[in-house]
Order: C-alpha cells, then sequence, then structure tokens
C-alpha cells in the first residue's frame, strides 16, 4: 500500500482551519500540495487554479477549462483530497467549475456557500451546470428534432409540449439539452424557479423528508416550480413510493400549467417496473429521441470545444478522434481533452501516431463496441445449435424461440438500434414482442445460473470480436 500524506511529512502537526475563512485554508491546501508534487507540476497545474467554494461538505475549484479539470483529475486528485483531509480534518468531495477565465475575487467567495458570478451566466438555479446552454449545444441529424423540441419549449413553457420527454443512450447530450431549457426558461421570465434534480436525487430527497418529518416542505420545493427537470427517469423503475409522490408532483405540476422535462435512456413504455399512470402521462406531451452523432456532427463538436478551449490540434488529428470515437459525446470530448492536455504538458505539436498511442483504450472500447445485430444472431445460433434462418423466422418451438429471446436481449444491451430496429431484424416483428422478450430474459438471467453463465460467455465472445 502507499504511504499516507501524514507518512511523508511526519514532523508535521495536523492543525483544522475554520471553514469561515476560505481563502487561509485553500492556500494551506496549497501549501501542503507542494510537499507532494513537483514544482512544474505544481505551477502548470495548480498555479492558475481558483478557490469557488469551501462549505463543510465540499470544495469547489474553479478551472480555466476543461483541460485542466481533466489532467487534475486523472493525475493528481487523491493528493489533492489527502491534502484537503489533512487541513480541514474533513473527507470533502472536491468538484470542479470551469471559469472560462472569469477569476473570482476573494469578496466573491465570502463565507461558505458563495459561488462565482459571472455576468454571461444567468444564476437560475445551484443545480444547472453553466456552461449547459443552447448556444454550446452542437446540433446535428442525430439530435435536430429533439433541439428544435426543446427550444419550442423553453421560449413557450407547458404551451406546447408539456412534458418533454427526451431519451438516448448515455452520453448523447440529454442532460446538456435539458439545462440549456432551463437556462432559457430562467432568463426569459424574472425569478423563475427552475429546479433539476436526477430521479435518485428525488427520492433521496423524497426518503429523507419522510425520516426528518419534512414531506411539506419537500412537495413544496417541487410542485411550486415554474420547471421541473428530472434527469435518468428510468431510476424509479421498482421504487414503487417514490413513483406514488412523483405522480401527485406531476399532477399538481401539469395542472397548474408548469413544464415538466424529462429524460430517459430509452422510451417510457419501454422502462420496466415503471406504473402505466406514470408512462401514461410522459407521452401526454412530446417524445425525441437522441441518436449517436455522425461523423460530421462528431468533427464539428471536436472543433467548437478545440476553439473554446483555445487549443490548436490540427485538422487530421481532429479526424482521427471523430472517426475511432463514435459511441458518443462523452467519451468523444475525453478523447479530446486527454489529447489537449499532452499537448499543454509537453508543449508541442503532437501527431497522429502520438493520438493513436494515447487513445489506445478508447479505441480498444470502440472496437468492442462495434457489434451488429447479424453478428449477435449468428453467435447465438451458434452457441444454441440451431440454424441462423431461425433467427428471423415465424416458427415458435421452444429450442427455437427461446435462443431468439436471448438475441433480441443481446442486441438491446450490446448495439444501439431501437426495439423497433431490433424487431425488423428478427423477421418484421414489432417493438412489443422485443420488449416482452428482453424481460423474460433478464427475468431467467437471475433465476438460472446456468443460462447466465452461457449468456455471459456470449457476451465476452460479441465483446472480443
Amino acid at each position: 500500500m502507499g504511504k499516507k500524506l501524514w507518512d511523508l511529512i511526519p514532523d508535521r502537526t495536523m492543525q483544522t482551519l475554520p471553514f469561515n475563512n476560505p481563502t487561509e485554508t485553500w492556500e494551506k491546501v496549497c501549501e501542503e500540495l507542494q510537499n507532494l508534487i513537483s514544482p512544474d507540476a505544481y505551477k502548470r497545474w495548480f498555479s492558475p487554479v481558483n478557490l469557488i467554494a469551501l462549505e463543510p461538505d465540499r470544495l469547489v475549484l474553479g478551472v480555466e477549462n476543461s483541460i485542466y479539470q481533466y489532467w487534475i483529475e486523472e493525475n493528481y486528485l487523491p493528493q489533492l483530497r489527502e491534502c484537503v483531509n489533512l487541513v480541514t480534518n474533513k473527507d470533502l468531495p472536491v468538484s470542479f467549475q470551469q471559469t472560462n477565465g472569469i477569476v473570482p475575487m476573494v469578496s466573491e467567495i465570502g463565507p461558505v456557500g458563495h459561488e462565482l458570478k459571472a455576468e454571461s451566466v444567468v444564476q437560475t438555479s445551484n443545480e444547472l451546470v453553466p456552461r449547459y446552454i443552447f448556444d454550446s449545444y452542437v446540433v446535428g441529424l442525430n439530435n435536430q428534432f429533439a433541439h428544435a423540441a426543446a427550444i419550442a419549449v423553453a421560449d413557450a413553457p407547458a404551451k406546447i409540449y408539456n412534458p418533454l420527454f427526451v431519451h438516448g443512450h448515455v452520453g448523447l447530450g440529454k442532460t446538456h439539452l435539458m439545462h440549456a431549457v432551463g437556462h432559457r426558461i430562467a432568463t426569459k421570465k424574472k425569478n423563475a424557479k427552475v429546479v433539476y434534480v436526477t430521479s435518485e436525487q428525488f427520492t433521496n430527497e423524497f426518503v429523507s423528508a419522510i425520516q426528518k418529518g419534512e414531506l411539506v416542505k419537500f412537495r413544496k420545493r417541487f410542485r411550486q416550480a415554474d420547471a421541473l427537470l428530472i434527469d435518468d427517469i428510468q431510476f424509479f423503475a421498482g421504487k414503487e413510493r417514490s413513483q406514488e409522490e412523483f405522480f401527485h408532483t406531476f399532477n399538481a405540476l401539469f395542472d397548474g400549467n408548469k413544464q415538466i422535462v424529462l429524460t430517459s435512456d430509452c422510451p417510457p413504455g419501454d422502462i420496466s417496473n415503471l406504473e402505466q399512470r406514470l408512462v401514461s402521462r410522459f407521452e401526454w406531451g412530446l417524445t425525441a429521441e437522441l441518436q449517436p452523432p455522425d461523423i460530421e456532427t462528431r468533427l464539428a463538436i471536436l472543433k467548437a470545444k478545440a476553439q473554446k478551449m483555445n487549443i490548436m490540434l490540427g485538422d487530421t488529428v481532429l479526424m482521427f478522434i471523430a472517426e475511432r470515437v463514435k459511441a458518443n459525446i462523452r467519451r468523444l470530448e475525453g478523447a479530446l481533452n486527454r489529447v489537449a492536455a499532452w499537448a499543454a504538458l509537453n508543449d508541442k505539436k503532437i501527431s497522429q501516431a502520438q493520438v493513436e498511442e494515447l487513445l489506445k483504450d478508447f479505441i480498444q472500447q470502440e472496437a468492442r463496441n462495434n457489434v451488429s445485430i447479424d453478428l449477435i444472431q449468428r453467435r447465438v445460433a451458434e452457441g444454441f445449435d440451431i440454424r441462423i434462418t431461425d433467427m428471423t423466422s415465424k416458427r415458435r418451438p421452444n429450442n427455437i424461440a427461446f435462443p431468439r429471446m436471448v438475441a433480441m436481449y443481446l442486441s438491446r444491451k450490446l448495439t444501439h438500434k431501437s426495439l423497433q430496429e431490433i424487431g425488423e431484424a428478427f423477421g418484421g416483428r414489432d417493438h412489443g414482442t422485443v420488449l416482452h422478450a428482453c424481460k423474460k430474459i433478464e427475468a431467467k438471467l437471475t433465476a438460472d445460473p446456468g443460462l447466465r453463465h452461457h449468456v455471459q460467455q456470449l457476451t465476452q465472445r460479441l465483446e472480443s470480436t
């Protein structure tokens, strides 16, 4: 095991500084940090860092752009947290806020709980991310319908589409679009109350309110909002009391002509263990899907982000990243951050060979994700000793129907295809048939260890193809 900070500096007596003196506390953390990392590393990565907020349950640091955040999180976060722990005698989580060159004054930090104020950002809600606005959202064929719907909702809350339900796989920009709606609503309506939470946060706050006897306060927070934004709604699945509470919250807001925006990784009807009355309400408004970006959109995203970070990477390098990282926007930006951080650290032009080496794990993961329905059908047919034509036939004996359901389940799990697209690939079956197959296989995997092992082997074989 590696040595802890206090093992490296045994003669130093730990002193806990009061939280009402955040500037002095941060200076002390910086002093301790310089004992652990090289002077060059400290000067390059921590000299530009500013304190945004120091509270009893968190430390927020301001960084110029995502390069600094990425490099500190990847290389120095354990040392930073050790130093914070030493100085404050608390294991505080450390988070970052990109300031885009706006440096907070000491007076803006002030006492506990004050955060950066920037004239270019409307402070709508502590829960909204300042950089997630429409101006920074790159529109392509994959998201133009959802983007247009979001703008329509933001410009006329509760007048056109209510609720707006945006769904798509991880990392495609659902949260960005939702926050952009919140910012636009707050900008257009003075003193608008915009509330953003994940479904998990909603549940946690609900449970806490029950325990503390604060349900009235909880309901006031959510039911008196002008716009309620709930992220990852699929995590309500199976939580009966949370669903009950949200059902009444939804009704109160809808009846009060307040805007509701929801996101999920799948359409409302595909969320398992969700009450039908909620599914029905989620489908009252407009449902919009986000697809993985095409190469033109990926390249546009990379160019826009590189320009915002003020970094110079050649078109060849950007095109290489766009061609190799396809799964989602989050991974695309992560790849760019890694390349940009290397270029900044080494202060020289980066070659395509160096980019390929830096992104080796990204590229390998993309290769594992490059699984087609056709390949799944062939591998499952081989694994269950049936003909490949049985995957699309109308025959329904159990020795054929069951492997076919396994193949549908794996297609849902390992590809980005919709239920409708999967059904079409299995002989023109409808999305309800595919959903039923997925749910049935999920239940059998839980109850049958032998089947679970067999499906795990098939999954590993497919992902390593």
